[in-house]
């Protein structure tokens, strides 16, 4: 029996969605207050464990040229944008404001920086529950591997500021140039029907 690849990822970011939403600042330092530290040692040392509880994506590692604080980026972010650019969070399926929004024109940017990110042109149709690009503008994008809930995907990030935007997926088979899926979430991006990228090459 054969799994569509979106509908299994549909399933899988809903899960995340829920457990990450569930997470808070406040329920994190909750949390590890009350859990021991032999028990965490103990889950890093079974790998399967490991990935699942703890977050490894290596782009926490990287710089970026916009360095704003996690301050900083609260006071210009609502509680969502920060949920999602900062910490990693995910919409659920189907809620973005751009998932069935498919402009002739135009270029989608950053929400939290403004960089400009993907072209009208580079979105399709997925079914998937988010928005889909088969490719970004050059530079604009940053692929990290992401190693958490135990599984290993691509995820990528605003190049600019390293805003979290969502996963790359590849061999879904999809009639496009690139056989990928950029999955983003709607509120890590802003679209603006002029495009200011300086040209029409996809």
């Amino acid at each position: 029996m054969r799994f569509h690849r979106p509908l299994f990822s549909t399933l899988f970011s809903s899960f995340t969605h829920f457990a990450t939403r569930a997470r808070s600042p406040h329920q994190a330092a909750l949390s590890a207050s009350i859990t021991s530290r032999p028990l965490r040692a103990s889950m890093s040392g079974i790998p399967f464990l490991g990935a699942l509880f703890g977050s490894k994506s290596s782009s926490s590692n990287m710089t970026y040229p916009d360095q704003r604080s996690n301050d900083e980026w609260q006071a210009i972010l609502n509680k969502e944008q920060f949920r999602i650019l900062r910490e990693k969070g995910t919409e659920p399926p189907g809620s973005g404001k751009y998932d069935k929004h498919y402009p002739s024109e135009g270029v989608y940017a950053c929400a939290g920086c403004s960089a400009p990110l993907y072209k009208a042109n580079h979105k399709f149709k997925s079914g998937c529950g988010w928005p889909a690009y088969f490719d970004s503008i050059p530079g604009a994008v940053t692929r990290h591997e992401d190693r958490t809930f135990g599984m290993a995907r691509t995820e990528i990030v605003c190049s600019n500021c390293g805003g979290h935007l969502g996963h790359v997926f590849k061999g879904e088979g999809f009639d496009t140039p690139t056989d990928e899926r950029h999955c983003v979430n709607s509120v890590s991006l802003n679209f603006t029907p002029e495009d200011k990228t300086g040209g029409d090459k996809a």
